[in-house]
């Protein structure tokens, strides 16, 4: 049993409350939430300042941390920068990949992230031999990011994702044969090999495995079929969905239909889905979203650095799908900027003012993100895993704001410590087992130069 008391908490159903002492058993789940209660001697006083339920980030690529601050010269769009980044899938060794995503993972840690949903498909060796033949075994890359998680103290949903085609009628191109399978029943069966694998080698309270198709430009409609009669539909379900406009130009051209049009009609539409950016969507498009009660996961810095558009989050809302926030390409890893970004695309696109509440957002942070990963959503309430951030309040940037609308102005350099299933992880963006995370980054990305990354 381990006891934390805060000077100011945001408690579920609640809002923002004072002097409150969280229980939590040796499992890491919370037993008892008091607020407007002093601190007793045995109180952890770990977490200074105002506490708030921890953030899980839906969408990552851990190795494309390598490319921040490195795609800014010579202009470009997406599909510029999509070179640079399979340069860098291009040398990924297992262990490289363990190393940099230990570096990675424990920078999302010290920022405010707790779960983290890996969105993998680096999944071979270059060229696409299995890193079987080499003796480290059929998973070797899975299986390298699962350890890195674990030794961040990150929770991590590890999305394997079905990669077969280098475009709508298109094969695999050479930097992309590393990432695909024969076809959709060999992914099915690697899959289902991969679960089985992880499930006798991790806690499935800190390590599970969902499912990800890469988007339609890289799983045909005939695999989008197997794939929906061979998936076990209790597993989470990941998409890259309608990124940019040539995508859905090229669905439309040869399935006569939109990418979300697509999805319906082999039924994968349902509330276990997730739809990664949905930035160019129809008005059909975000009603059938909705409809079928998907969540929307928006990634809104990693979609302006790419300056791929400001996607319909309200629209999805309104519509009835969820909103969960993501990293993706990491050129910010902060949940509060991702936070922030989401309402300032509405405010944009708008022209209007609070289209998102301090509330909503830290719902996307929280309970719209854990849903995507079919896990426990973290929340200062009895039952919820004890996954906890605690921030500053007064430091330059936070100085004088309302506690509840903390999400609206602080940033990870605003973060005290973190809380992971009752146990201090982080203080003072110091990891206690890992040290500095950016000393990990630094010797990370210095290897990963040296082997051949931008």
């Amino acid at each position: 049993m381990r006891t934390f008391w805060c000077e100011q908490a945001w408690v579920a159903g609640q809002g923002i409350q004072p002097r409150v002492r969280i229980e939590a058993d040796d499992a890491g789940t919370i037993t008892g939430v008091t607020w407007n209660v002093d601190a007793a001697p045995d109180d952890s006083r770990d977490l200074t300042g105002v506490v708030f339920p921890a953030a899980a980030n839906a969408h990552s690529h851990a190795f494309h941390r390598v490319l921040r601050g490195r795609t800014h010269d010579g202009g470009g769009d997406f599909w510029v920068w999509r070179e640079e980044m399979y340069r860098a899938a291009g040398t990924l060794t297992p262990a490289s990949y363990e190393r940099l995503a230990t570096a990675v993972f424990a920078e999302m840690v010290v920022t405010g992230w707790t779960s983290v949903a890996e969105f993998h498909y680096v999944h071979h060796q270059p060229g696409g031999e299995p890193y079987e033949s080499t003796g480290e075994g059929p998973h070797a890359m899975e299986l390298a990011l699962c350890r890195a998680a674990v030794a961040a103290g990150i929770r991590l949903t590890l999305l394997d994702t079905c990669y077969l085609a280098g475009g709508i009628g298109k094969p695999l191109n050479p930097d992309q044969e590393r990432f695909g399978d024969a076809d959709a029943g060999a992914w099915l069966h690697r899959f289902a090999d991969l679960r089985r694998s992880v499930a006798a080698h991790f806690d499935p309270a800190f390590v599970t495995v969902g499912a990800a198709l890469h988007s339609v430009r890289a799983v045909p409609e005939d695999a989008l079929r197997t794939i929906a009669a061979g998936l076990p539909a209790d597993l989470p379900l990941h998409i890259h969905l309608s990124e940019q406009p040539a995508e859905n130009a090229d669905c439309e051209k040869h399935y006569g239909t939109t990418p979300t049009g697509l999805l319906h009609r082999h039924g994968l539409l349902s509330e276990r889905l997730s739809v990664v950016h949905a930035t160019h969507l129809t008005d059909d498009d975000i009603a059938l979203l909705g409809g079928a009660g998907t969540t929307a996961v928006l990634c809104p810095t990693t979609e302006a650095d790419l300056a791929d558009g400001i996607g319909p989050a309200r629209a999805l809302r309104d519509a009835g799908a969820r909103i969960a926030l993501g990293t993706d390409q990491h050129a910010v890893i902060d949940p509060w900027l991702e936070m922030r970004a989401l309402e300032h695309g509405e405010r944009l696109g708008s022209g209007q003012r609070g289209r998102f509440s301090p509330a909503d957002l830290l719902d996307a942070a929280t309970t719209g993100a854990a849903h995507s990963m079919a896990t426990p959503a973290a929340a200062i309430e009895v039952g919820r895993p004890c996954d906890l951030v605690s921030v500053n309040p007064a430091s330059l940037r936070t100085a004088g704001s309302d506690p509840a609308q903390l999400p609206l102005t602080a940033t990870a350099a605003d973060v005290t410590a973190i809380v992971v299933a009752g146990r201090v992880v982080t203080r003072d963006g110091q990891h206690v087992d890992l040290g500095d995370p950016a000393a990990l980054l630094a010797t990370a990305l210095q290897a990963s130069t040296l082997e051949g990354h931008p």
